[in-house]
């Protein structure tokens, strides 16, 4: 029994500080922007990620790397009207540079897994602003293109909602971001890459002030 308990002991050691934060998990911070609200009928149109990278000196978390796409919507996609005013995208612009949904989701799961791995980490989750929405959108362009291996857990995900209410009092993504002393421009949001941008902001400033308080890592 002794020596399973230093096996165990010196596999944790062994792994990145990152690794261990998270319990082996790669957080990824998503955004989308959709035609509407249902997943398996409405189009998706943006889509962002930011990977995060860890200063194991300070033990802070930072924004590492950003990818975006405008995606093309996919073959019978519902547009609602209502959608597309609120969000103020037009997806038949000439200049918006589309993609296939396929094209962009392998483009961002090779750099997840690129970072994931650089990580020590074994599967990435979600973090987003009420995350149930972005990974039920993901999950349904995931299975349209019929892509088998996903680095993402298929419904674990940490919702910087349910942070920013517990942190600041505030669920709103605009005024948990003022609450936390961040920049946040009214005009920039309903942008995937914007909003991803901002929401990995105030999850690295949730999870830092946690540490600064006294919380992980643990003695």
């Amino acid at each position: 029994m002794a020596d399973e308990v230093t096996s165990t002991e010196s596999t944790i050691s062994e792994k990145s500080l990152f690794a261990q934060r998270f319990r082996g998990y790669f957080p990824v911070v998503v955004d989308v922007e959709t035609a509407g609200f249902n997943a398996q009928t409405d189009a998706l149109l943006e889509i962002a990620a930011s990977m995060l990278t860890l200063n194991e000196q300070t033990g802070e978390f930072s924004i590492d790397e950003s990818i975006y796409f405008n995606i093309e919507p996919f073959e019978g996609a519902n547009l609602e009207p209502s959608a597309l005013a609120f969000t103020g995208i037009d997806p038949t612009h000439p200049l918006r540079g589309n993609v296939q949904e396929a094209h962009a989701l392998k483009e961002m799961f090779k750099l997840i897994r690129k970072k994931m791995k650089a990580a020590g980490c074994q599967r990435a989750v979600m973090v987003a602003h009420n995350a149930a929405f972005d990974l039920g959108f993901l999950n349904a362009a995931i299975e349209r293109c019929n892509i088998k291996r996903s680095p993402f857990h298929p419904f674990v995900s940490f919702d910087t909602t349910t942070l920013s209410g517990l942190a600041y009092g505030q669920t709103v993504l605009a005024k948990a971001c003022e609450a936390a002393e961040l920049e946040f421009d009214n005009n920039e949001a309903h942008s995937a890459l914007y909003d991803t941008e901002k929401t990995a902001e105030l999850f690295c400033k949730i999870v830092n002030k946690w540490k600064n308080l006294g919380g992980w890592p643990l003695s």
